[in-house]
């Protein structure tokens, strides 16, 4: 089934003299400082992660990186491991915590991706890292995106987050490599500190925006039609062989 999707239809992609050089050094040394800097309020946040959500404190998932290498992104726990009488886990508003809640709405959570940051898995400013089941069902100019490390915020984020659709936020990371240069970056980073501290529309402004009860990519396509049951089915499978490769 062929879908209409919001992409460029020239997409031209020109490496810079930053993205090449300086970019990566310049993410290390940001994030080993943010770390050391940091480091105190990191350690109360996983003492009250461990006290009101138990262990483990840090909650770990495998994610598509650059060129579609799968790491292990980490962020802080925000929800309890509540389930049912079957033995399945609850929908996630309801293992989401009040604690929790808050830690997604300072982006608070997020700290941990620091040491992705160093480890060379993501970067400051670049596409958001997205499931491994989100990957398989974008087109192969959507999947460009991984042409670079992915970032800990990036252009979509500081232009409607949540509040975009899917192809929204895949057409702003395919502007967004197209030309990565240091004063984008900065102006993404400056934006996203001024969303995170003023709560701008579109970044966590209604309570289904600070839970992230979203779609998964494969999802949105059925819903709409874009896809048929028999490639959502299979697509789920070739996801999930991706990941058992991993184990």
């Amino acid at each position: 089934m062929r879908r209409k999707v919001l992409e460029n239809k020239k997409f031209k992609r020109k490496v810079t003299f930053y993205e090449k050089y300086i970019k990566r050094p310049l993410d290390f040394f940001c994030a080993l400082l943010a770390i050391v800097v940091l480091s105190p309020i990191m350690l109360v946040i996983a003492l009250l992660v461990w006290i009101k959500l138990g262990s483990p404190v840090i909650f770990k998932q495998k994610r598509p990186g650059l060129n579609e290498k799968i790491f292990t992104m980490y962020k802080f726990r925000t929800m309890t491991d509540e389930k049912d009488e079957n033995g399945k886990l609850l929908p996630d508003e309801v293992r989401l915590t009040k604690f929790g809640n808050m830690l997604r709405h300072t982006s608070l959570d997020e700290l941990p991706e620091l040491i992705n940051i160093l480890k060379g898995d993501l970067s400051t400013c670049g596409p958001r890292a997205q499931l491994v089941r989100d990957m398989v069902f974008m087109t192969e100019e959507q999947r460009k995106r991984h042409l670079v490390r992915p970032g800990l915020t990036g252009l979509a984020q500081t232009n409607g987050r949540n509040a975009l659709d899917w192809e929204e936020k895949l057409r702003y990371d395919l502007i967004y490599i197209q030309k990565i240069t240091f004063l984008n970056d900065l102006k993404i980073l400056f934006d996203t500190v001024m969303q995170v501290v003023f709560r701008r529309k579109g970044m966590g402004s209604s309570e289904v925006d600070e839970i992230e009860i979203t779609d998964d990519y494969g999802d949105y396509l059925l819903k709409r039609g874009l896809v048929s049951s028999e490639e959502y089915t299979q697509k789920q499978k070739e996801a999930r062989k991706l990941l058992k490769g991993l184990e």
